[in-house]
């Protein structure tokens, strides 16, 4: 799904009643132990106004973020067999529109069993049909032209916590007192749209995944019930691709390359922006980007096992970190925690993931400094006094710490 397609789903849950098209809701609510407190199903439009708002919001969350960053475009795994069980079960629930109750408990037992929370939470599932209006050659919506009825599943995982206690106003007996602690539904911590919207279409080979938290992306939820392929999330990105670079360069890994390296990447990414588009960078790209920007043809000659290295090379430092923290925690079979490879379709980059187009910055143990891309020819490389420097260039409307500074001519 691309973005436009994720804001259209989501306009769906605006604050405006009268355009919500959602038929069906229902919740499981899990306490600590993994057990169901109680569960509920209705017609969405039954429920209280000021209920149904608060839905929304949740349901507008469980659509937001950035792609590769909180969105993840997901594919359903075919490596047991042709048929997977998963999708054919949310098909089959998508097909009941949650009226089957039997399929609806079935749907929260899979999710209690992989779902990995310390806590209560609250599972929210909805049923909707979109009458996906037509458009023009020019991007202009036509309200009476539809030949496409998608019909979804949304999922909605939200943590539930005790209101913090304090001091409120009873208008019952106009005093304050210590008021009762609630449990609280907070916004969604994880969720998925199912089909996914391609193309304006039901994609039923994909899922819409969110994550509130890319550092717990609940792989066993992901690897053992949904069974979907996880594209990289944005941070795994940005270190592979850090990775790749050092290990192209090894020792010669100077200012000035790393420089150039930034400012083509800038440069490419307001290329494709211009044209509509978002780059991405998958291995051939990131070699040519390496040449354009001085990497040496001694250091590129071995760059596609370079590539290849370096994925493995961070999956290793992920599967340690996960093992030292389940050793923290007390956790036992330390030889059971596993990351799944990489798929080689799975090995691109967005390049919004890797380097931020706008800003450069410039970090040492002491000293942090930020340059908009456009002026990184402001700092240079020196040696002043057999010492290696880096030197910024100043000029009028110097601040520190918010005060002005003139310059000495």
């Amino acid at each position: 799904m691309i973005k436009a397609e994720i804001n259209e789903i989501r306009a769906l849950f605006s604050a405006n009643l009268s355009d919500c098209g959602i038929s069906r809701i229902a919740g499981c609510y899990v306490n600590g132990d993994k057990k169901k407190v109680m569960s509920y199903a209705s017609s969405f439009l039954t429920l209280p106004e000021e209920e149904q708002y608060k839905y929304l919001e949740i349901f507008r969350k469980t659509m937001s973020g950035s792609i590769g960053k909180n969105l993840f475009d997901m594919e359903f795994s075919r490596e047991e067999s042709y048929e997977n069980d998963a999708q054919n079960f949310l098909m089959d629930l998508k097909m009941s529109k949650l009226e089957d109750e039997k399929l609806v408990e079935e749907f929260y037992d899979k999710v209690i069993e992989t779902y990995n929370y310390i806590g209560n939470y609250l599972i929210i599932l909805i049923f909707q049909s979109y009458d996906v209006p037509g458009i023009t050659s020019d991007n202009i919506e036509m309200e009476d032209a539809s030949d496409e009825v998608y019909d979804y599943l949304l999922c909605s995982i939200c943590p539930v916590k005790l209101s913090k206690p304090g001091l409120g106003y009873d208008a019952y007996s106009n005093e304050f007192h210590n008021l009762q602690q609630n449990n609280m539904v907070e916004l969604t911590q994880t969720g998925f749209l199912f089909p996914a919207f391609t193309d304006r279409c039901a994609d039923i080979d994909r899922i819409l995944y969110y994550t509130k938290n890319t550092a717990d992306m609940q792989q066993d939820f992901i690897d053992k019930f949904l069974k979907c392929h996880v594209p990289l999330a944005a941070n795994q990105q940005k270190e592979t691709f850090m990775t790749i670079v050092e290990e192209t360069l090894g020792d010669d890994g100077s200012y000035d390359t790393i420089k150039h390296i930034h400012e083509n990447l800038a440069v490419m990414q307001r290329e494709k922006k211009s044209e509509g588009e978002e780059l991405i960078l998958d291995k051939d790209r990131v070699k040519d980007l390496f040449k354009v920007s001085g990497v040496p043809d001694e250091k590129l000659s071995n760059f596609d096992e370079t590539f290849e290295k370096s994925f493995e090379i961070v999956k290793e430092r992920q599967l340690e970190k996960k093992r030292d923290e389940a050793l923290k925690a007390g956790e036992e079979h330390l030889e059971d925690i596993h990351i799944s490879p990489v798929e080689e379709k799975e090995k691109v980059f967005r390049a919004t993931n890797v380097m931020p187009a706008k800003t450069f910055d410039i970090k040492t143990p002491e000293v942090i400094v930020k340059i908009n891309s456009d002026n990184t020819d402001l700092v240079e490389e020196r040696i002043i006094d057999g010492k290696k420097c880096l030197v910024i260039k100043l000029s009028e409307g110097l601040v520190v710490n918010g005060i002005p500074v003139r310059l000495y001519k």
